[in-house]
């Protein structure tokens, strides 16, 4: 089979990776790919902020399966432009990712579909903000509506700190037109966690679940930004909890869009906050989250493309998955002064030192490759990522190869999983 990946980051490396494992993959392309994405697919240019690019390589190609990986695409429907061309593609609709481009979109279906999720306005401007922060207690969250890549989150300490950030989005100042709307929500507080599915439009499969880590800083501090490292392990959640996620989140919520004429096929990526009121929604993403596919794929045994093709074909289920018992980490090295202004062109030293390590695995985000050596492209440069019997050990592994990687102002946290390994 000829298989197209989408994409070009951390995520995007570790689907091709896993897919280049699957013995019925022949031909594999990455779009537009990164240095390391290019060690192990062919990778070609594709301006995946355009539709009649990304249609036009397709149409190229003619691939047996395209797996699309960041969300742009499919909020611009890629998925309904090439299936309309007879293209079989892994992914939601432009109808079904409304769950994760529209805020409003998402805290409004939870709530008539009865799912737990903090209690929020939706406020188009500052007026709305200032009248609708009176029912709110600090802190409080202020999200951009739209797409902002992660970095669209402030929780303020105050309601003029609160104000503020609204005001910033509303004007186009701080992400642009994503953030012309805002919605505020209460504050909850527990362990975040990432508890993904993969869906056919009726039924669900659930993946193994994961844990992100948000902010920028050790301790969880500093601003947000797509995800600084993750980490995944069987005791994450036992079977009770996983049942109880799938029955009363994932399952209503593709039965719900179902309901409302917009099928969910691909992965659902449920973002929960395990609060002292039980689990409730923070957002979705409709599809594989970075870093969080990093981790979870590396305890997956069994073939991706069957769970894939089969989530198209409308088979889905709970044996589409084998999974290691191992637990899994992943470290994301980033830029100095991501996610504010950094600096590019940076070159990478010691990946295959890195790689070298037991366990080991170095997935590239934002890298290049010319005259044989690789350089920094982007904010999160690479995700060093391990897996091992234990949680402790994998930790040590990835942390160790992440010592043998030099850039210049590298960044990464130290206290990835920590918090689970003090638990």
């Amino acid at each position: 089979m000829k298989v197209l990946v989408l994409g070009n980051g951390g995520r995007e490396h570790a689907l091709v990776w896993k897919l280049r494992q699957s013995a019925r993959v022949s031909k594999l392309y990455c779009a537009p790919g990164n240095g390391g994405i290019a060690e192990e697919a062919e990778c070609l240019p594709a301006d995946l902020k355009s539709l009649e690019s990304m249609v036009a390589l397709g149409e190229r190609l003619r691939p047996d399966l395209t797996v699309v990986g960041p969300e742009l695409p499919l909020m611009l429907g890629i998925v309904d432009e090439f299936t309309r061309r007879g293209l079989a593609v892994f992914g939601p609709t432009k109808a079904a990712a409304r769950l994760e481009s529209s805020k409003s979109f998402a805290k409004e279906f939870l709530q008539r579909h009865r799912i737990p999720t903090a209690a929020y306005a939706v406020c188009d401007s500052i007026d709305e903000v200032r009248a609708a922060l009176a029912h709110f207690h600090v802190p409080v969250v202020v999200k951009a509506d739209g797409l902002a890549a992660g970095k669209g989150v402030v929780i303020a300490a105050t309601k003029e700190e609160a104000t503020g950030a609204a005001a910033e989005m509303l004007s186009g100042k701080m992400v642009g037109e994503a953030g012309k709307r805002v919605v505020l929500e209460e504050c909850l507080k527990g362990d975040e966690l990432s508890f993904l599915v993969m869906s056919d439009g009726e039924r669900v499969a659930p993946l193994v679940a994961a844990q992100d880590h948000k902010r920028i800083g050790d301790g969880d501090t500093g601003p947000n930004t797509g995800g600084m490292g993750a980490y995944s392990t069987a005791e994450i959640v036992d079977e009770k909890m996983r049942d109880w996620l799938v029955n009363h989140i994932a399952r209503p919520v593709v039965a719900g869009m179902k309901a409302e004429g917009a099928e969910y096929k691909g992965v659902l990526y449920c973002g929960l906050m395990m609060t002292a009121r039980g689990p409730m929604v923070l957002e979705f993403n409709c599809r594989f989250g970075d870093p969080e596919t990093q981790p979870i794929l590396m305890r997956l045994e069994s073939d991706l493309l069957d769970a894939l093709e089969a989530s198209i074909a409308g088979r889905v289920s709970d044996g589409d998955f084998k999974w290691s018992s191992e637990a899994a980490v992943c470290v994301v090295m980033s830029s100095g002064g991501y996610p504010g202004t950094f600096e590019v062109g940076k070159k990478i030293l010691g990946l295959d030192e890195a790689e070298a390590l037991v366990g080991a695995k170095v997935f590239h985000a934002g890298s290049s490759k010319r005259d044989g050596e690789f350089y920094t492209t982007g904010g999160r440069v690479l995700g060093v990522s391990a897996r091992a019997g234990d949680l402790k050990t994998a930790v040590e592994q990835a942390y160790e190869a992440c010592a043998k990687i030099r850039f210049d102002g590298v960044h990464y946290r130290k206290d990835i999983a920590g918090r689970a390994l003090k638990k």
